[in-house]
C-alpha cells in the first residue's frame, strides 16, 4: 500500500471516529445506556448449578416491613396504640412474602435462601424502650414459641411459603430466638424466675457478664444454663386451655422429653418448640440470634435435635426433598470478624462456635473490609476460607437491621457495595432494599428505627434517583450479580486466584468430588471490545457466558473477545 492510501485510510478512520464521537452527550446518552440496560432481558440462570451453603445468596427481610400481602391481619391483640415513628406493626407479613416469591423478585435476584425475622407470637402490650413506645414488630419478643403471632399470619401461611420458595429453588431459614423472652408489660407478664432472670444488665467485660444476664432492661434472660427440672409458666398453661390445645401440647412435650432424656429445663422446652417447625414445614436452616449470649453448649444440643428433626422430616416426605445438604445454622455472634478464624474472643475466653453446632458466623468484618480494593478483600477472604476456616463458611453482609455503621449508610456506593459484596468469597446477605438502595436515613426515628422503614416498592416503580443512582439500574446490577453467583458456586465457594492486576481479572474454581465449577471476572474494564485470555481454564471452542450482558462467545487460540456496553464481565459456562 502506497503512503497515498494510507494517508487517505487513516483521514478516513479519524473522521469515523469523530463522527461517533460528536453524537456523544454525556448525560443524555449514559441516562438512555442506563435505561437499555434496565429494560434489557436479564442473563440466564444456570439451572443444572448444584446449590451449596457456601455460595449462598441469602435474602434477610423484616416480615412486618417488606410486603402487605393480607391487610385483614393488621390489627391483633389490640396493637392500636400510638408508637414512636417507625416502632409500630407496618402491615408486612407471610403471605406478602410469598407474594413476591411467586411474582420472580426473588429469583430474579438470583437468591437461594430466605431469611426473615421471627414470626411465633409476640408481646402483646406496648413498651416503653426509651427511645418511644414499641410494639414487637420485629420479632424478637417471643411470648408463645408454640403458634405464630397472627400479625404475621397462620401456619397454614407458613407452610405455603415454605413449598413456594422450594418449588423455585429457594430455602428458608428461621430466626430464632433461645436467649430471651419479650419485655415486660401489662398485658405481658415476667415468666417464673426458675425460667428467667431480670437482671443484671449485661457488662460485656467478660464471659459471665455476656452470657449470665440481661442484653437491655426489661429483657428476660433465659436461664439456658438451668439443667433442673421446671413447670411450663403459669400463664402459658392457661393460655392454651383458653385455645383449646392444652392436652395436645403437653402430650407432645412429654414424648418430646421421654424420647431425648433431656430435663425439662427451659431451653430444652424452647429446643422442642423449635424443632416442631422442621418437622411440620421442612425449613432448611436457622439463623440463631444473639449466639455469644447463650452458652456455646447449647447450640451443639439444637444440633443435635435439629438434625434429628431434619432427617425425620426428608424421610417422611421424600418427594419434597431438595437435596443432600445438611441443615443449615448460621449464628450471629456479634461482632465476629473472619480475621479472627473459629475463634472468637468473649472477654476472658475464647470461644469456638463453629465446634459448637454453627455451619457458618455472621461476618461482622465486611462492613469494614468493603472499603478496600476488591482483590485485597477477595485474596483474604479466599486465603482464610480455604485455610482455618476450611469446611466452615461465613455470611458477608453491608448493611442489617441493627447494625448502626454499616458499609454505605448514605446509599452513595450502592453499586460498588453490590460489585463487592456479590462476587465476595463466602456466603452474602442481601439485607432488604440493599438492592435497591432503600435509604437507611429517616428523619425523626430513634435508634435502630432507621434501617427498618418499609420497603421501597414505590421508588423502584418511580426509578427514583438517590445519590446519582436511578433504583431500577442500581436493581438491575445486583440482579446480574446475584443470577451470576447462583449459577456458579465457583463465585462463593471456589479458590480466588487473580489473573491479572491492570485491567483487572480473576479466576475461581469450585471442586467437589467430580463437579468442577470455573469463571473469570473482569472489573473496572474499557466498554467496548474486550480480548480476555481464558488462561487454560476453558479449552478451545468451549462456548461460555457473559452473565452480565448475557452475550455468548466461544473459546479461540485461548481467547474470548466480547463487545459489550459494560465496564464488567462475568464469564462461565
Amino acid at each position: 500500500m502506497n503512503r497515498t492510501n494510507l494517508l487517505t485510510n487513516f483521514l478516513l478512520l479519524v473522521f469515523i471516529s469523530f463522527s461517533s464521537c460528536s453524537n456523544f452527550r454525556p448525560t443524555d446518552d449514559k441516562a438512555n445506556r442506563d435505561e437499555t440496560e434496565v429494560s434489557n432481558q436479564l442473563p440466564p440462570v444456570k439451572q443444572t448449578a448444584p446449590f451449596v451453603w457456601e455460595n449462598a445468596n441469602i435474602y434477610f427481610l423484616l416480615t412486618d416491613r417488606f410486603n402487605n400481602g393480607d391487610t385483614s391481619n393488621d390489627v391483633n391483640f389490640g396493637r392500636s396504640k400510638e408508637t414512636a415513628f417507625l416502632r409500630g406493626m407496618m402491615g408486612g407479613d407471610i403471605k406478602g412474602i410469598t407474594q413476591k416469591i411467586e411474582e420472580g423478585y426473588f429469583d430474579d435476584l438470583g437468591v437461594t435462601a430466605l431469611w426473615f425475622t421471627p414470626v411465633v407470637e409476640q408481646n402483646k402490650g406496648v413498651v416503653d424502650e426509651g427511645t418511644g413506645a414499641t410494639y414487637g414488630y420485629h420479632g424478637y419478643w417471643a411470648q408463645d414459641w408454640t403458634v405464630l403471632d397472627p400479625n404475621f399470619g397462620t401456619e397454614e401461611d407458613l407452610e405455603v411459603l415454605v413449598e413456594t420458595a422450594h418449588a423455585h429453588g429457594i430455602r428458608i431459614l428461621l430466626d430464632v430466638v433461645i436467649n430471651h423472652t419479650g419485655p415486660v408489660t401489662g398485658l405481658d407478664p415476667v415468666w417464673p424466675n426458675d425460667w428467667v432472670r431480670t437482671g443484671p444488665k449485661c457488662a460485656f467485660t467478660s464471659y459471665t457478664t455476656t452470657v449470665n444476664c440481661t442484653l437491655v432492661e426489661n429483657l428476660p434472660d433465659i436461664k439456658t444454663e438451668n439443667n433442673s427440672a421446671v413447670g411450663l409458666p403459669k400463664s402459658l398453661l392457661e393460655k392454651w386451655k383458653i385455645e383449646g390445645r392444652l392436652d395436645r401440647e403437653l402430650k407432645e412435650l412429654d414424648a418430646f422429653f421421654e424420647r431425648t432424656g433431656h430435663p425439662r429445663a427451659p431451653r430444652f422446652y424452647i429446643m422442642k418448640w423449635l424443632t416442631d417447625y422442621i418437622r411440620k414445614f421442612g425449613v432448611d436452616g436457622y439463623r440463631v440470634d444473639t449466639a455469644k449470649h447463650t452458652e456455646e453448649s447449647v447450640w451443639k444440643e439444637l444440633r443435635e435435635e435439629v438434625d434429628i428433626a431434619f432427617a425425620e422430616w426428608k424421610e417422611t416426605h421424600p418427594d419434597k426433598v431438595l437435596d443432600k445438604n445438611d441443615f443449615y445454622m448460621v449464628g450471629e455472634v456479634y461482632n465476629y470478624n473472619i480475621a479472627t478464624g473459629r475463634q472468637f474472643d468473649i472477654g476472658d475466653q475464647n470461644v469456638d462456635y463453629f465446634a459448637n453446632g454453627m455451619t457458618s458466623l455472621v461476618n461482622f468484618g465486611f462492613k469494614t473490609d468493603g472499603h478496600h480494593s476488591p482483590e485485597s478483600i477477595f485474596s483474604d477472604y479466599s486465603a482464610k476460607l480455604s485455610g482455618p476456616l476450611k469446611g466452615k463458611s461465613i455470611v458477608n453482609y453491608i448493611s442489617s437491621h441493627d447494625d448502626g455503621s454499616p458499609l454505605d449508610k448514605e446509599r452513595k456506593m450502592p453499586v460498588e457495595a453490590g460489585t463487592k459484596l456479590l462476587l465476595c468469597p463466602g456466603a452474602v446477605q442481601i439485607y432488604y432494599g440493599d438492592e435497591t438502595a432503600r435509604s437507611l436515613i429517616i428523619e425523626n426515628t430513634g435508634g435502630d428505627a432507621t434501617l427498618r422503614s418499609f420497603m421501597n416498592w414505590d421508588e423502584i416503580e418511580n426509578n427514583t434517583m438517590r445519590n446519582g443512582h436511578a433504583v431500577k439500574n442500581v436493581l438491575s446490577h445486583w440482579q446480574r450479580l446475584g443470577r451470576f453467583r447462583k449459577s456458579h458456586p465457583a463465585v462463593g465457594a471456589g479458590l480466588h486466584e487473580m489473573i491479572s492486576e491492570t485491567p483487572y481479572f480473576f479466576k475461581r474454581v469450585y471442586q467437589n468430588g467430580e463437579y468442577t465449577d470455573k469463571v473469570i471476572v473482569g472489573l473496572d474494564l474499557a466498554k467496548g471490545k474486550k480480548t480476555i485470555e481464558v488462561n487454560g481454564l476453558f479449552a478451545d471452542g468451549k462456548e461460555l457466558i457473559d452473565y452480565y450482558s448475557g452475550e455468548k462467545v466461544k473459546v479461540e487460540s485461548g481467547r474470548v473477545v466480547i463487545d459489550t456496553d459494560y465496564a464488567i464481565v462475568l464469564l462461565g459456562k
